[in-house]
Order: structure tokens, then C-alpha cells, then sequence
């Protein structure tokens, strides 16, 4: 089944959306630092202030000569500029906005010698990345195939034939890295630099070349680039302080106490709290911790916890497997993002006088890249629905637009309308919608999908999460529909990727085959 790589971030739309990003991740494991990746561009100076802002740990400027090999042809050529006009305009923004201590800058792209790197380190980078020059260390032949699986040395592709051409040591990369660094400090040496610190933004050091004779070189002016803005009074030059992102403060802290006997006695533990919108990223922190000591597998008895109110955005991020989130009220953005196992389970406030079905009570991007685990929602979700869904079970009672885009795992039930844009990239997975107006046609991105019938199958496990539905939200939905079964199942339409469809015909067939083989044997 093919993985198609959006080339948007479907869960990033703005700076705000970037740092509740980072702020996921620093949940997710605390000692982790957070890294940023621009393309060198003109504007990039305005981008990572905003990133810095947006509490990163770094900043990565990649210029565009970089190496990667599974890239378009078309990207590789025409995207991007130079690393030195981002990274100079990057280091002399954050200065300019008293942002420049709070963040690491590094730079990439085609770093190949120590030159480069001593270059880089003048422009402003503390840090650098080495690529495509350690690869070729090992071996790589840059064929740029890197994406088809028929690397011919071996370094990119599972083929096990081709990976036992891979003849690279390394030894031959430690080599290499050292003569980088031996080099870098004889050129810190005749410039008078003893630490990298000391070195990082000294643009004074550089000096433009006069003795090239080109056309093209009588209109190159590269004074923008050797500007050498001062530091604030308040701010470094490098990165001095680290970013503060208030873990302390989180609502998972209490979680963690009142999960103890479950997370260190192997005990099930009942809980009731009350939410509100600004607790982010529920449930992350703890996950984090159960994964440390249980991996995949999980709590070994049930952590069931009860929330009143309003959940802010991410609640679920990541949630473990074994722990299961009830919320009474509505959800912000980013509901069950990377959900790994856990359970969620969603309807309005019962003192509510709100239609569920008829009203949204969950934000947008909902399961965003989540692997497993199931969710319950009474009511309708916003947009990108189970974008990049790889193997969750949900349901839901109505969608916005572009639902089950790029989604290549996992079940999707729509107990209700959908936006348009349907399953647009899907190659996994099966989404099923009751179309009780007969007009989802119109809506779906037929593109990569069909519409099958239902099997005896697909009855079972409809029956089964319908059942689990009303069960943990009371929906009125879900028992209308199984209030009269069989006639409601001709409504519902089957959304099956084609690719996905032949993978598992393909299946069947082998493991018919290997049966009747057995059945001859015996």
C-alpha cells in the first residue's frame, strides 16, 4: 500500500498551531530537545522569531542544495536558496528582536568541509548538520532513488540482496568527523577563537572576495549578508537560557499522583476531575510515563478517569494503551493526536439543552497521525477528521471537509454528514458514513477509493461500535440506527482504498492456498 507524503503539515496552519505542536512534544518526553526546520527563503528571519517564540528548542536553516534523495526533481532544483542568505538573515532577526539567546540556530545543506562550517558558525549557526557527505563516507553513490527501495549499496532499502552490498564502517564516519572538527579548530585558531561561542555571528571575520572575474559578480551585493547587527542589552549572541514551558503546571501532574497504584502496583484506578480549556495536552505526560515502564504493551489494569467541562486542545495526545479519558462538555483542537492505544470518549453536558448530532462539541484535526486505540464521540467534529489516521477505531456523528484525508489505517464511522474533499489520498484503512440523503457522492474525492457493498464482516464489527457507542455516550443517534439494523445498513456507504482492497484480496488468497496445500498434505 503506498504512503502518500502531504506536503503541507495538515496540523499547522500558524505559529500558534506550531508551538501547541512543540508543546505536545515536550509533554511527550521532557528531556527532548525540539527541533525546527525552514527552508532557507527570503522572510525566514520573520519565520523564526516566530519560532522562537513559539518555544523550540532549535532552528534548523536548510539550504537548498541539500541531498535528499527521495525528493522531486523539481524540489531539489527550484526550491529554496543558499543556506548563508537564510542563516545570516535568521541570526540578525532574532537579534534584532531580542530573541537570539533563547534558541539554538543550526544550518545544513551540503556541509562538506570545515570552511563550511566555520563559515556557518561566522553567519551565526552554533550548531550544523552533515548529511550527505557522511552518507558518502559510507558509501552512497547518490543515486537518488532513496524513495524506491533499489538503493544499489544498500544504505536506503529493506531488500535484504541489495542490503548485503552495504560495505560502509564506522569507523570511516568517526574518520571523518574528526578531520571535520580538526579543521574547524585550526581555523578557529588563525581567527583567535578559542570556543564556538566566542565565534558564533563575528561576521567582521568574513571579507568579500574581489578577484572573480564574472559578469554576474558586478551586480552582487553582499553587504545584507555581512551586517552585523548588535545584541540587545537583554540578549546574547548565542543561545544562552532555555525555553520555558511551564510543565510544572500541568494537569497530567495530578494525573501521574492519582494513576500511582495502576502505574507501580498494577492496580485499577477510577478518578473524576474537572477540565478546562487552557488544560492542553491531557493525558500526554502520563502516557509518557507508562510508556517508560510498560513500553507498547501498555497499563496491565484499567486507568479509567472522568473529566467535567471544557478540554482544551491535544486532549489525548499519544494516550496509552489501557487508560481510558471520559469527557462530559466539548473538546478543542487536535482531539486523540498520535492516539497509541488509549480510549476517549466524548458527549455534551447532560444538563445541556444541545442536539448533539446537530452541533460540533470537538475542534478540528481530530486523530491527526494516530496508530490505535478507539474514541466515542456523541456529536460532530470540526475539519481534517483522521487526517493521517493509521490505525484508530472512532465514531463520530458528523464531519467538516477534508475527512479521512491521507489516512492509511484504521476505522472511521460517520454516523452523519460529511464536508467535501472525502478521503482525498487515502490508501488505507475503511471509512463508513451513514448517507441518509443519498448524496455523499458529491462529497467524496473518488480519486483513490470505491464504494463497496457491506460483507457479513462489515455488519459484525458496524453492530459491535455501535453497540460500544450508546454504551459510553448514550447516543440517540447510534440507537435510532439499531432501533432498525438491517434496513439502516443499506444506507451505509463502504469508503475501501483500492490499493488497500487488492493488499487484503491478496491475502486471502495466499491463506486459502496455504490451507488447501495443508489439507492435500495431510
Amino acid at each position: 500500500v503506498g504512503l502518500i507524503s502531504p506536503p503541507p503539515h495538515h496540523d499547522i496552519y500558524s505559529i500558534e498551531d506550531l508551538a501547541q505542536l512543540i508543546y505536545d512534544l515536550k509533554n511527550a518526553n521532557r528531556r527532548s530537545r525540539v527541533n525546527v526546520k525552514l527552508v532557507s527563503e527570503a522572510g525566514v528571519g520573520t519565520i523564526a522569531s516566530g519560532v522562537a517564540k513559539a518555544k523550540a528548542d532549535v532552528v534548523l536553516i536548510a539550504g537548498f542544495d541539500g541531498g535528499t534523495g527521495a525528493s522531486p526533481i523539481s524540489s531539489i532544483r527550484h526550491t529554496g536558496l543558499p543556506w548563508e542568505l537564510g542563516l545570516a538573515e535568521t541570526h540578525q532577526t532574532l537579534l534584532k528582536n531580542g530573541l537570539r539567546n533563547r534558541i539554538v540556530v543550526q544550518a545544513d545543506g551540503q556541509m562538506k568541509t570545515p570552511r563550511d562550517l566555520a563559515i556557518a558558525t561566522l553567519l551565526g549557526a552554533e550548531e550544523w548538520g552533515v548529511a550527505t557527505a557522511a552518507l558518502v563516507v559510507e558509501g552512497c553513490i547518490m543515486m537518488r532513488k532513496c524513495h524506491k527501495n533499489t538503493c544499489p549499496v544498500g544504505i536506503a532499502t529493506q531488500n535484504k540482496t541489495l542490503r548485503e552490498r552495504f560495505d560502509g564502517r564506522v569507523e570511516d564516519v568517526v574518520t571523518f568527523f574528526q578531520y571535520m572538527a580538526q579543521g574547524l579548530r585550526e581555523i578557529m585558531a588563525e581567527l583567535g577563537f578559542s570556543t564556538i561561542d566566542e565565534m558564533v555571528g563575528q561576521v567582521n571575520k568574513l571579507k568579500v572576495r574581489h578577484n572573480i572575474d564574472h559578469w554576474k559578480y558586478q551586480n552582487l551585493d553582499l553587504s545584507p549578508i555581512l551586517f552585523n547587527e548588535a545584541a540587545r542589552a537583554d540578549d546574547g549572541i548565542y543561545n544562552q537560557k532555555q525555553q520555558q514551558h511551564n510543565l510544572e503546571r500541568v494537569l497530567d501532574r495530578q494525573l501521574i499522583e492519582l494513576a500511582a497504584p495502576a502505574l507501580y502496583e498494577g492496580k485499577a484506578v477510577e478518578a473524576e476531575l474537572a477540565i478546562i480549556n487552557t488544560d492542553r495536552s491531557t493525558g500526554t505526560m502520563l502516557s509518557n510515563e507508562i510508556s517508560k515502564i510498560y513500553k507498547d504493551q501498555g497499563l496491565p489494569q484499567p486507568l479509567n478517569v472522568k473529566f467535567n467541562g471544557s478540554a482544551g486542545q491535544s486532549f489525548g495526545a499519544f494516550l496509552a494503551k489501557g487508560v481510558k479519558f471520559t469527557v462530559e462538555g466539548d473538546a478543542n483542537d487536535y482531539w486523540g493526536k498520535g492516539l497509541s492505544g488509549g480510549t476517549l470518549v466524548l458527549y455534551p453536558n447532560q444538563q445541556s439543552s444541545i442536539i448533539a448530532e446537530d452541533n460540533i462539541v470537538v475542534g478540528n484535526v481530530c486523530f491527526y497521525g494516530a496508530t490505535s486505540g478507539e474514541s466515542y464521540i456523541r456529536g460532530m467534529a470540526g475539519e481534517r477528521f483522521c487526517v493521517r489516521n493509521s490505525g484508530a477505531k472512532v465514531v463520530v456523528e458528523g464531519i467538516g471537509d477534508h475527512g479521512c484525508e491521507y489516512m492509511t489505517g484504521g476505522i472511521a464511522l460517520i454516523l452523519g454528514q460529511t464536508g467535501r474533499n472525502f478521503a482525498a489520498g487515502m490508501s488505507g484503512g475503511v471509512a463508513y458514513v451513514w448517507d441518509q440523503y443519498g448524496d455523499f457522492d458529491s462529497k467524496l474525492n473518488a480519486e483513490l477509493v470505491d464504494l463497496d457493498p457491506l460483507d457479513d464482516e462489515d455488519k459484525a464489527l458496524l453492530l459491535d461500535m455501535l453497540t460500544k457507542h450508546v454504551a459510553y455516550t448514550g447516543s440517540s443517534v447510534a440507537e435510532l440506527f439499531l432501533s432498525n439494523f438491517d434496513h439502516n445498513l443499506q444506507q451505509i456507504v463502504k469508503v475501501m482504498p483500492r490499493d488497500y482492497k487488492a493488499v487484503l484480496e491478496k491475502r486471502k488468497a495466499e491463506a486459502e492456498n496455504k490451507e488447501e496445500l495443508e489439507a492435500i498434505d495431510g
